[in-house]
């Protein structure tokens, strides 16, 4: 089987937009993938253009050759931009291997080790701002099945954080944790703290019993986030920036968290698994960020079934309505937990002609002290079956 040609898609979507590739081959079988740079889709699409002379007449089966070809030949390896791309190009190989075999993607890596993965709501509280109207939304969403809430209480707040905007995060949280109950809560700090700042919101966090506090500092700090996991309380989970196995490792090494959540539409399913047994040798739960679209959810939920220490799975509880126009995502949900897929590949085809009627967006941004933000559309909806 030889690669005849690859192809990439952008599509408007949630809160972004959706870029998708497709590896086509000689054999009549294709194969999707899906990659996320947050609002530089095009940089990744002008990289896999790139790579697309060196990958036409390879075997797609060959997915760790293609890998290391590519990653080794590139002057600034492990860049966030060719990450992506080969992660991108490294599902669409795998959903071809799936197919080509009559086999899920799971099977070919050794297996289930779990028919179902527990998960948490992001998305579940738009268009709430006070606290009163975020419990609101959380009854809502737990009355809807969700057993994990996860959400971004701080507001405009960045790098520092002044006391009333620690007691207003502070009154969200209570208000959502009176409302709820034992429901665990997850909350998100979008990498945007210093370390006075982080260790303060994580003190006043504690008495919350909250699962984690996520991304607290920013990404670069490693040794900094290293510092803060040791003088809190509250579990730290962090790593969504997390290219390669390279810098996983260093991570891991340094007990920067409880908690590691590399992006599949950033690193690839090969690179991820790797990832994820390196985790496991550490003893740290491995939980990878899922907040995009269909292609990276079946690819996650994949992993989610043949990784022993995968322990829970990011999930947007609401996206917008034609998401189930353009793709056969067959996502099921029941008592809190994804089941896991069984058709061949990923498990998921795309509509070619329906990601076409809905043209990429032009980013509508807010700035919020050098934090750019996509505006959330008021049409978003529930997407999965229950």
């Amino acid at each position: 089987m030889k690669i005849t040609a690859i192809k990439t898609f952008l599509c408007d979507a949630y809160r972004t937009n959706l870029s998708f590739v497709k590896i086509e081959t000689d054999a009549g079988i294709h194969g999707y993938g899906e990659m996320t740079l947050e609002f530089h889709d095009r940089a990744v699409f002008g990289c896999i253009e790139d790579l697309t002379p060196s990958w036409i007449g390879r075997d797609p089966m060959d997915i760790e050759a293609l890998w290391h070809d590519s990653y080794r030949d590139a002057y600034w390896r492990g860049g966030p931009v060719l990450s992506t791309s080969l992660a991108a190009l490294d599902m669409a190989c795998w959903d071809i291997k799936g197919k080509a075999l009559g086999q899920p993607v799971w099977q070919l890596l050794g297996g289930k080790c779990r028919d179902r993965v527990r998960c948490y709501a992001n998305a579940w509280f738009s268009p709430a701002k006070t606290p009163a109207e975020f419990a609101a939304k959380a009854k809502e969403a737990v009355a809807r099945g969700w057993k994990a809430l996860k959400w971004d209480p701080f507001g405009s707040a960045h790098r520092d954080i002044t006391r009333t905007e620690l007691l207003n995060a502070v009154r969200c949280v209570a208000a959502v944790r009176e409302a709820v109950g034992d429901t665990d809560l997850l909350i998100e700090g979008h990498g945007r703290f210093n370390i006075e700042s982080a260790l303060r919101v994580a003190n006043a966090l504690a008495e919350f019993d909250i699962l984690w506090f996520e991304e607290p500092l920013f990404p670069e700090l490693l040794d900094a986030l290293a510092e803060l996991k040791r003088r809190v309380s509250v579990p730290i989970a962090a790593g969504e920036r997390i290219y390669t196995r390279f810098a996983a490792r260093e991570f891991i090494e340094k007990r920067c968290g409880d908690f590691i959540q590399p992006d599949i539409s950033r690193v690839g399913i090969k690179e991820l698994r790797v990832i994820g047994g390196m985790a496991e040798a550490a003893g740290i739960s491995f939980c990878p960020h899922n907040p995009t679209g269909p292609v990276t959810n079946m690819a996650t939920l994949h992993i989610a079934a043949s990784t022993p220490n995968f322990f829970l799975l990011e999930t947007m509880a609401t996206d917008v309505p034609w998401r189930c126009e353009f793709s056969d995502e067959d996502v099921r949900m029941v008592d809190g937990a994804m089941l896991i897929p069984n058709r061949p590949g990923l498990g998921i085809e795309l509509n070619e002609e329906a990601l076409a009627k809905y043209p990429p967006k032009h980013y509508q941004l807010r700035h919020y002290r050098g934090t750019l933000t996509a505006i959330r559309p008021a049409n978003a909806t529930e997407w999965f079956k229950r």
